[in-house]
């Protein structure tokens, strides 16, 4: 199987293969020496009204380039580095008024932070007056203006899981490098690299078919809809979609328009429908919600099927993109990448078909512009590459040092401790 980027060439960029399990062996570059001087501060983020936990909330080091976000059940932990000096970590979400928490150089733990929901609104005048479409074709000419002009190395922390029904048969993280060009240039020369990784297979005699994610890291590259717009932001496809404007929110303090779009063509490929938001002063895009269409099966089996073995049948049920930039700087970056895949097989003359999930997110921890050179093609990861193939299995308890990662959920830990078990 393969989750295509959707260009009008039908250029594949990331494959997902159904294949037995395979088990692979640690390759990733030289490991550096890491100083170890570092305060942790951890918690949890809920809404202040309903006390529901906030995913995917944006969590930040004030003056830094430091980062990571919250679980799906709400959670952090960031690691900066320790100082006797006050520090401020910021926390922010889409429709949230944002706040600061001040760190004196000990570590905080079991925090729990309220965030209360932000209901100022953009100007109703201002909203009517403007085209939808056009408003997307001004933030697109103005990228060269307001994303990054240099050189850069971010640093990031990517995970990938396959499950079967709601049961973990693979995990797979990585701490990566992702070497990017200009915003100005394309993403030919954008380059991704392993620095260290762990994954943990299943075991089972019943999981005889595993999915394979070929190229997953890469996501850093082709799914920066800004940096590459053949994937959803190409000017001569715009007439392909219909654009409306939506109620703003804020982000970051910030006034956002949302403007959704969907399809208005038939095309011999699936398009896209979603929700992009673009930052009402600098006209910077900040986030991309968008789901590959489904109204036609043939055409998203089409888009997202590489490989499989004989007899088996796939049915996909649903593609999902999330795509969110942050502010530093007076620059736009790239913030954090989350793809989900959900679909079903099931073999010839059997009655019950199976549901699998694939999951694949990536969030940038910190970000480098001075003194970058290029990640090498020959060290890079590449397409046709597997990240459980080029990682060794979960041993060390403190296997990522004061690198920041995306805390794992409780299923998640718990998907960890059975699988080792299976390993004994």
């Amino acid at each position: 199987m393969a989750i295509m980027k959707t260009l009008f060439n039908q250029t594949a960029v990331i494959s997902l293969f159904i294949l037995g399990l395979l088990v692979g062996a640690i390759n990733t570059k030289a490991q550096e020496a890491v100083p170890t001087d570092y305060i942790t501060v951890s918690g949890i983020v809920k809404d202040k009204q309903s006390k529901k936990k906030l995913e995917y909330v944006n969590i930040s080091v004030r003056g830094t380039n430091i980062g990571t976000i919250t679980n799906r059940e709400g959670e952090f932990s960031i690691k900066l580095p320790a100082s006797p000096q006050k520090t401020m970590v910021e926390i922010s979400h889409l429709g949230y008024l944002s706040m600061q928490i001040p760190v004196n150089g000990i570590n905080l733990s079991d925090l729990t932070i309220y965030l209360t929901q932000n209901t100022n609104v953009l100007d109703e005048v201002v909203i009517r007056a403007r085209d939808p479409r056009f408003l997307v074709e001004e933030a697109l000419n103005k990228v060269p203006e307001n994303y990054s002009d240099k050189h850069s190395m971010l640093t990031g922390f990517y995970r990938e899981t396959a499950q079967k029904g709601r049961r973990y048969i693979t995990i797979s993280e990585a701490i990566i490098d992702i070497y990017k060009t200009p915003y100005s240039k394309d993403v030919d020369l954008d380059r991704v690299q392993i620095y260290k990784g762990r994954k943990l297979l299943s075991q089972k005699k019943g999981d005889t078919l595993a999915v394979k994610l070929l190229g997953g890291p890469n996501l850093s590259i082709f799914l920066d809809v800004v940096k590459n717009p053949d994937l959803l932001l190409n000017k001569d496809e715009l007439s392909f979609y219909t654009f409306r404007m939506e109620e703003p929110v804020m982000i970051d303090n910030r006034p956002q328009y949302v403007i959704s779009f969907m399809p208005q063509v038939i095309m011999h490929y699936a398009l896209y429908y979603g929700k992009l938001y673009i930052d009402k002063d600098k006209l910077a895009f900040t986030r991309a919600e968008f789901n590959l269409s489904m109204d036609d099966k043939n055409k998203a089996t089409q888009a997202i099927l590489k490989k499989k073995p004989f007899g088996l049948r796939f049915k996909p049920v649903e593609v999902s993109f999330l795509v969110n930039y942050k502010q530093q700087n007076n620059k736009t970056y790239l913030s954090y990448i989350r793809n989900e895949v959900r679909f079903k097989c099931d073999w010839k003359r059997r009655l019950f078909s199976t549901n699998y999930t694939i999951m694949s997110e990536m969030v940038v921890t910190d970000i480098k512009e001075e003194n970058v050179t290029n990640i090498p093609y020959k060290v890079s990861f590449k397409a046709s590459q597997s990240l459980s193939d080029k990682v060794s299995a979960f041993a060390d308890e403190d296997f990522w040092g004061n690198y920041n990662i995306i805390e794992p959920t409780e299923s998640l830990e718990s998907a960890v401790n059975k699988l080792r078990k299976q390993k004994r």
